[in-house]
């Protein structure tokens, strides 16, 4: 079992990154602030203006630390990373699938769609006295529907363009009832529709910022088992995207992030005070909001689920590397079909 390390994030606005021995040091002003030995770590991800010493850099290639780099609103800029090694027979079997890829999509759509079904089924069997009756009913239109989709795509045939357009349609079903999953009576924490760029409500600032972290670790999942990353197969390929990352996030994105950000809510774990607009209207998290969400993520990682398919239980923060594990088997022929991770 691959060992779940840790990923060092550092968010205060001018901070510096060092290289001491084999230790990532971070200093602010001067001062060192914290130490962390390199056989820890399986990443770093910089916010807004940090300083990164050539040594820091070098030694993290060495090692094969990636360091991505994203601005003070979560947005992705850029990745550093050393020597790729990929697996050049799986990689060659990764691209000719790519061209006829109709299982692997229809398995990745069928995770994703019954993860996003349990979040509301879970949603209603622990919180749905407390809702009124115009949400209950809500909540269970939707679910009921989400499985109708499911049962399509079970029986769809070879049309990639159909697969895609039960996604497409489970998605739009799920985010129209997803302010029903949020308890609290804060106007401003409510969710009206998903908005990506910029985030105009603070639900979708939490949801763009998981998103951009979980596709982080499919991608080094994807890198650490030899597939080519940018090759996916629901998402089409495009100059500069990870599309492998994001077929992979698909399925888990429901149970890690979404989970993660109504939890944060309800349990008024963050709040209106932890966001600030911006001019059009974005809305993002505050330094100390990114604190608290960034505390919970690594938190969330370290809790352990049975994974279905392998019958044993495993951190959720190793998931994205058991699925990319399972898809290799797959494309090796070592087993049949690419097995979805479903969250029960």
């Amino acid at each position: 079992m691959k060992k779940l390390l840790n990923t060092l994030y550092v968010t205060t606005e001018g901070a510096a990154l060092k290289k001491d021995g084999e230790n990532a040091v971070v200093t602010i002003e001067g001062e060192e602030r914290a130490r962390v030995p390199f056989h820890m770590l399986t990443s770093i991800v910089l916010l807004g203006p940090v300083l990164v010493s050539p040594a820091m850099i070098s030694a993290a290639a060495e090692q094969g630390m990636t360091i991505v780099l994203l601005d003070r609103l979560g947005r992705f800029q850029a990745r550093i990373e050393g020597p790729v090694t990929g697996n050049v027979l799986l990689r060659r079997a990764q691209y000719a699938a790519s061209e006829a890829p109709v299982e692997i999509v229809r398995s990745i759509v069928l995770g994703k769609i019954s993860n996003q079904r349990q979040v509301l089924m879970r949603g209603l069997r622990d919180h749905g006295a407390e809702a009124g009756e115009a949400a209950r009913s809500a909540l269970e239109t939707a679910a009921a529907r989400l499985g109708q989709i499911l049962r399509r795509v079970e029986r769809a045939g070879g049309d990639i363009d159909a697969l895609r357009g039960a996604e497409g349609e489970a998605a739009a079903l799920y985010f129209a009832v997803f302010d029903h999953l949020i308890r609290v009576d804060e106007p401003q924490m409510r969710f009206s529709g998903r908005s990506r760029r910029p985030p105009l409500d603070p639900v979708n600032a939490l949801l763009s910022f998981l998103y951009t972290l979980l596709t982080h670790d499919c991608r080094s999942a994807a890198e650490a088992v030899g597939l080519d990353p940018a090759v996916g197969f629901l998402h089409r390929d495009r100059p500069g995207r990870p599309s492998l990352a994001l077929d992979l996030m698909e399925e888990l994105r429901p149970v890690l992030a979404d989970r993660l950000v109504l939890s944060l809510i309800n349990r008024r774990q963050l709040g209106p005070k932890d966001f600030e607009t911006r001019d059009g209207g974005a809305v993002f998290l505050t330094d100390d909001g990114r604190r608290t969400l960034l505390t919970a993520w690594q938190e969330r990682k370290r809790e352990e689920r049975l994974h279905p398919f392998l019958g044993e239980k495993a951190p959720l923060g190793l998931v994205p590397y058991l699925q990319a594990q399972m898809l290799s088997r797959h494309l090796r022929g070592d087993l049949d079909a690419y097995p979805p991770w479903f969250w029960k």
